[in-house]
């Protein structure tokens, strides 16, 4: 039977990758995929204690949480869009000073 702590166990080991991607990779696309990763975990953490403790707060906090990671992801990824056909790169290293 899966229990709660699996569904923890699985977010904390995700939100380390996603960590761990951030920290290490230089390319804005992966370093944004990572991200994603990491909000996906804490998701699944919120959906695991609501599960636990049969209330629907985790889940509409979860909601919410995946609504604003939406906006996030367009402006975000507009935003490297923009900065890939101003420097053709996408390594953040080149990103040290926005101005063009």
């Amino acid at each position: 039977m899966v229990t709660t702590t699996h569904f923890l166990v699985l977010g904390a080991v995700l939100f380390a990758i996603g960590l761990a991607g951030v920290v290490i990779r230089r390319n804005m696309i992966v370093m944004f995929m990572c991200i994603e990763l990491m909000l996906n975990a804490v998701n699944l953490s919120f959906i695991a204690f609501s599960r636990h403790f049969a209330q629907v707060d985790g889940q509409i906090t979860v909601f919410f949480v995946m609504t604003v990671a939406a906006a996030e992801a367009a402006v975000g990824l507009a935003m490297i869009v923009l900065f890939f056909r101003r420097r053709n790169t996408v390594n953040i290293d080149n990103a040290n000073m926005m101005k063009w």
